[in-house]
């Protein structure tokens, strides 16, 4: 690339990196929410007016109540005895990153496909911006292609690039 090149990391220029425990452990307390299926009081985690961006298939939810109805209800009714696990996370100030699984059952409709009571895992990658104690921006990655697979459906139709991976 020749040129100008555009601003890079802008999001995190003025991050606060005294708030790294804070941070760590607003992130803790909020799994431990989630793990315990507690949605009517997220608001102990995430402010009012924070956003929730996902990737395409989740869509983008504008503060916490679209958060709760059009999230975390929706996707607690598809999916039974749901457990979160972080499997790595790094915080640095204001933020934290993380990727990790979801494993549940399928028991209610998901992406149009009746329940089949598998036991599926949901693969995930989170940014969370904290300040004062709470999220006020989560950036998500939820792996929804791999659970229609896991579910029996290719949401590919055969194209995926897997097809173009070495075999073992």
């Amino acid at each position: 690339m020749s040129g100008s090149r555009p601003e890079q990391a802008t999001l995190t220029k003025n991050n606060d990196l005294s708030k790294s425990q804070q941070t760590s452990d607003t992130i803790d307390n909020m799994v431990d929410g989630l793990n315990d299926h507690d949605i009517d009081n997220m608001s102990r985690f995430f402010s009012e007016s924070f956003r929730w961006m996902g990737n395409a298939g989740c869509g983008t939810k504008n503060g916490l109540r679209e958060f709760q109805d059009n999230w975390q209800r929706p996707f607690q009714a598809a999916f039974s005895d749901k457990v979160c696990i972080d499997e790595a996370r790094i915080t640095q100030g204001e933020w934290c990153a993380a990727f990790g699984r979801q494993e549940a059952i399928h028991s209610g409709e998901f992406m149009g496909i009746p329940p089949t009571g598998k036991r599926v895992e949901i693969r995930y990658m989170d940014f969370w911006k904290v300040q004062d104690g709470k999220i006020v921006d989560n950036w998500v990655m939820v792996d929804f292609p791999s659970v229609m697979q896991q579910l029996g459906v290719d949401p590919f139709n055969g194209e995926g690039w897997e097809k173009l991976d070495a075999e073992s």
